[in-house]
C-alpha cells in the first residue's frame, strides 16, 4: 500500500481531504478518491483536494494562471474531476498560509475554472470567483426562468434558473406554499433539460433584504452541509428575478454549515467565509 499525508478541513461545514504533493508527482485514481472522501472506510469528506504546485497542472491551467504557484486538483467524493469548489478554495487557502506557502493577504490560485484570487480577510477568506453568466441567456430573459426542476418535497415541477460560474448551477426559488426544510435530497432533483455535464441544484428561500437562505444537492456528491459556488448562484438568481438592484450587491447566504457571504460587482462575483483545517496524518491508499 501507499502511504500519503493528508489534512482535513471544512468551510461552514463543506468538508474536504487535502492532499499535500509538493512535488507534484502523486496520481490520484478515482478509487483512491473514492476511498479518501468514504466516511466509513475513509477519512471522510464532500471532495478531495490535491495540492499540487502549478508545474504539474494541465497546459490550459497554467496558460490561464501564470502568477499562481499552487493548483487545487479538485475532485468529488465520487471520484469525478471538478472545476473547481467555493469552499474548496477557501480551505485550499488555509492551508497554504498555515504551511507559509503563502505570505501575502492576497494571491492567485489556479483551479480547472481558471485564476481564483484569495484576500485574507477578518472572517477567514474572501474568493474572486470571477465572471458569471446565465447558462442560457436568451430563454431567461423571455421567460424569467430556462428549465424545471423536480424534487421529493414538492408536488410539481418548479421553475429555475440556470447559471455558469465555471462550474454548473441551476437555482430554484421556492413558493411560499413549500418548506425548504420539508425537501428530499437524498436523490438528485430531477433538472429538464438535463444539462450535459451535470449540475448543482440550490433551493432558495428568502428571508429579508440582501439575505436569503438555501439547501444544494451538490453534482457527485449529494446533499452538502454548504456549496460556496452554490451560494454565489443563489444569491445572483435572487438579485437577477429581482431586477438586479443597485442597493443590494452585498449578500448574506445561510446554510446547514453556517453562513457565508457574497458580493456581486460588475460581471464578477465573490464569496467570503470561514475556513478551518481540523486535523492532519497519513493515510495508507488500497492497493
Amino acid at each position: 500500500m501507499t502511504t500519503i499525508d493528508f489534512v482535513k478541513g471544512h468551510g461552514t461545514q463543506n468538508d474536504f481531504v487535502l492532499v499535500p504533493d509538493p512535488e507534484g508527482r502523486l496520481d490520484l485514481t478515482p478509487r483512491d478518491v473514492t476511498y479518501l472522501a468514504d466516511r466509513r472506510a475513509g477519512i471522510g469528506g464532500d471532495g478531495v483536494i490535491r495540492v499540487a504546485p502549478l508545474s504539474a497542472a494541465p497546459d490550459d491551467v497554467r496558460e490561464q494562471c501564470p502568477d499562481a504557484k499552487w493548483f487545487m486538483d479538485y475532485r468529488n467524493s465520487d471520484g469525478s474531476v471538478a472545476e473547481m469548489c467555493g469552499n474548496g478554495t477557501r480551505v485550499f487557502a488555509r492551508y497554504l498560509v498555515e504551511q507559509g506557502l503563502e505570505t501575502s493577504d492576497t494571491f492567485a490560485i489556479a483551479t480547472r475554472a481558471g485564476r481564483k484570487e484569495i484576500t485574507v480577510v477578518a472572517d477567514g477568506f474572501a474568493t474572486d470567483l470571477g465572471p458569471w453568466r446565465l447558462a442560457r441567456e436568451t430563454e431567461a430573459n423571455e421567460r424569467g426562468m430556462d428549465s424545471v426542476v423536480q424534487v421529493h418535497g414538492a408536488p410539481d415541477p418548479l421553475p429555475a434558473l440556470s447559471l455558469d460560474l465555471g462550474n454548473p448551477h441551476t437555482v430554484v426559488a421556492l413558493p411560499p406554499q413549500i418548506d425548504l426544510s420539508a425537501l428530499d435530497l437524498h436523490t438528485a432533483p430531477k433538472v429538464d433539460p438535463t444539462p450535459e455535464h451535470g449540475t448543482n441544484v440550490e433551493f432558495v428561500r428568502a428571508i429579508e433584504h440582501a439575505h436569503i437562505s438555501m439547501r444544494v444537492h451538490e453534482r457527485g456528491v449529494g446533499e452538502t452541509r454548504s456549496c460556496g459556488t452554490g451560494a454565489a448562484a443563489a444569491a445572483l438568481a435572487t438579485w437577477w428575478w429581482g431586477g438586479r438592484p443597485a442597493d443590494q450587491l452585498d449578500w448574506i447566504v445561510d446554510v446547514p454549515g453556517g453562513r457565508l457571504g457574497v458580493h456581486i460587482a460588475a460581471d464578477k462575483v465573490a464569496l467570503s467565509g470561514p475556513a478551518e483545517l481540523v486535523a492532519s496524518g497519513t493515510v495508507k491508499l488500497p492497493d
